[in-house]
């Protein structure tokens, strides 16, 4: 893992100009939580939002790739103005790859948070890859950069603020509440 002071990582995190998402277990805890009837809940951090909505203020775009498909995530997405939304990847891999074609990026802008396996050719592909606290120790060794959070409870936003931090704007964002 890089630590976000070395010169390297810094560059890297400073030439992000899209950010992929996983969502059961980094923008969820994981858990699946499910009726009698079928229907699927999930739950979302608030602050993970509100982190999404800062990181595209300052022109950085926002994506969600998932291998599975829920009503929930189209509505999260839709509440946050995240318009390019990838459901149902079996190749996640492939998945980031065309994401970063259709917007005319190199992957090397390209930060992707995923929590487990199937999240790794993605992870494997982006110039820069995270994943959460309480993600398996095989996917943790194998990353850039690890939150000091859990999936689900702020670990994208604890990405997001690091990603601000090290572009130098924080005073930019801060101006707009003072």
């Amino acid at each position: 893992m890089m630590n976000r002071h070395d010169r390297t990582w810094l560059e890297r995190a400073r030439g992000i100009r899209l950010l992929v998402l996983d969502v059961d277990g980094v923008m969820t805890d994981g858990r699946l939580h499910m009726t009698e009837g079928g229907d699927e809940h999930k739950i979302f951090h608030s602050r993970d939002g509100h982190g999404i909505k800062l990181i595209q203020a300052l022109g950085v775009d926002v994506a969600i790739i998932t291998g599975r498909s829920s009503p929930a995530v189209s509505r999260r997405a839709a509440d946050l103005g995240i318009q390019h939304v990838v459901l149902g990847a079996t190749d996640k891999g492939q998945a980031i790859e065309e994401l970063a074609q259709l917007l005319d990026l190199e992957l090397a802008e390209v930060a992707a948070m995923g929590d487990d396996v199937l999240d790794l050719p993605m992870l494997n592909r982006a110039g820069l890859s995270a994943t959460v606290a309480d993600a398996p120790p095989v996917i943790r060794s194998r990353v850039d950069w690890i939150s000091p959070l859990p999936g689900g409870h702020g670990a994208v936003r604890a990405l997001i603020d690091t990603l601000i931090d090290a572009r130098g704007e924080w005073a930019e964002i801060l101006s707009r509440y003072s």
